[in-house]
């Protein structure tokens, strides 16, 4: 195992590229499935969930590989819509798989997905929208097998607006013979992102990005080139570790877009941005203001992929913070582990009142999933003295060598051998 040793205390500064999005990279990649040939998708990062996909596309017979940033799948010798349990129970975006195995061989056969513990995460709304098109659905154990001799359109209301539903729906449909209209669809940027993919290869949708999508099914797609769009919440990670910093960083190649209600938390705590085309400038020089209330919610709201790292930035606020998790009841994880470095946070239900402190102090910490491990990584930063993060592989999960990104803003931040007792370090 590895750990990050970062000596904290010192202003990020400078200026760095965003990487593609994970998020949308990976159903992207589950999407080729649809059309028999190469395709070529760029601006993927390194990530270990895109090499947990690139292993489950070989698994069914694919040849698949990540050169730099530019991934290519050659999906004509596809020999099994069987997904491997042991690779299953690595990410839950394996689910991805299912709409276009399904929409392609009429089976598919999975497992209940690993990720993150960060709470309940039925896929119930994934195989009710498929079931909805006309699919059989027998669950034995943590077996999951669908099958359809063919999908027919549909009308699909979710329950609630999931990405992950909204997303293996529009795979499946794109197929289907006749219109499909999914009512509550998520909003996100990257639904948007799939979406542009798919028209790219010959399907016929409108609606991504408002809560009504419309498909009209077709017979048949084919290969093509596709570029992912950047990564929002590396992005605002970013935004929000300059600020804790009370550092000056200049983010490239981003979308501000995507990211209205970060900028719109970080600017009512006194953080200063300017924007300029895929350019998002953040600095921040005194104590930040605290904030009455934070709510996560789907998108447009306030990423609940961001609410770890907005309160390691909040619990050095001057005054005290509300933040309200309202997407996942289990990601208060990290907030114990905030508190060996000196946070004053309470936690009541799905809310947490953040007390600001005038400063972190360094300490040995674990990552409990993937967000949480980057909100220790900037506690870290902030910190006075030495911070040890355990767990190292979470992070990398979604963020593509996150100590040579920081390094390269003047962040003292060193990746080794986590071969230790555990102890806290006090500068």
């Amino acid at each position: 195992m590895e750990k990050l040793v970062i000596e904290g205390g010192k202003p990020l500064s400078g200026t760095i590229r965003i990487h593609g999005a994970k998020n949308a990279a990976l159903p992207i990649m589950a999407a080729a499935l649809l059309a028999e040939g190469r395709h070529t998708i760029g601006n993927v990062p390194d990530l270990l969930d895109i090499h947990v996909m690139l292993d489950i596309l070989r698994e069914l017979g694919c040849k698949a590989d990540l050169s730099g940033d530019t991934v290519t799948v050659d999906t004509t010798s596809v020999s099994s819509s069987h997904i491997p349990e042991d690779l299953m129970r690595q990410m839950r975006s394996s689910v991805f798989l299912m709409g276009p195995l399904l929409a392609r061989f009429g089976k598919v056969q999975l497992y209940q997905p690993g990720g993150c513990a960060i709470g309940e995460r039925k896929i119930n709304l994934h195989l009710q929208g498929l079931q909805a098109l006309g699919a059989v659905v027998e669950e034995t154990g943590s077996t999951i097998v669908c099958w359809a001799n063919r999908l027919t359109g549909a009308d699909v209301v979710l329950d609630f607006p999931s990405v992950g539903a909204t997303e293996n729906i529009m795979m499946a449909a794109v197929k289907a013979e006749g219109t499909t209209t999914i009512y509550n669809a998520a909003r996100e940027p990257e639904i948007v992102d799939l979406q542009n993919f798919l028209i790219a290869m010959g399907a016929r949708i409108i609606g991504a990005g408002t809560d009504t999508i419309t498909i009209e099914g077709v017979s048949e797609l084919q290969p093509c080139e596709y570029r992912v769009i950047p990564d929002r919440i590396v992005t605002g990670t970013f935004m929000v570790a300059a600020a804790a910093t009370r550092g000056s960083v200049t983010l490239e190649k981003v979308n501000p877009a995507h990211l209205t209600s970060v900028t719109h938390v970080l600017k009512r705590a006194g953080v200063q941005i300017a924007v300029d085309g895929d350019i998002i400038h953040v600095s921040c020089h005194s104590r930040p203001k605290s904030l009455d209330r934070v709510v996560t919610a789907p998108h447009p709201g306030f990423p609940t992929d961001l609410q770890s790292q907005i309160m390691v930035f909040l619990s050095l606020a001057d005054g005290v913070s509300v933040i309200k998790e309202t997407i996942f009841e289990g990601r208060f994880k990290h907030v114990d582990e905030l508190s060996r470095m000196g946070a004053d946070i309470r936690v009541d239900l799905s809310s947490a009142l953040v007390r600001g402190v005038p400063r972190l102090y360094g300490a040995t910490v674990e990552a409990t999933d993937l967000r949480a491990g980057a909100a220790l990584v900037i506690a870290g930063l902030a910190a006075r003295g030495t911070t040890v993060v355990e767990q190292v592989h979470h992070i990398d999960r979604g963020y593509d060598r996150i100590e040579a990104m920081l390094s390269s803003l003047g962040a003292r931040i060193s990746r080794e051998s986590a071969s230790y007792t555990r102890k806290t370090l006090l500068s």
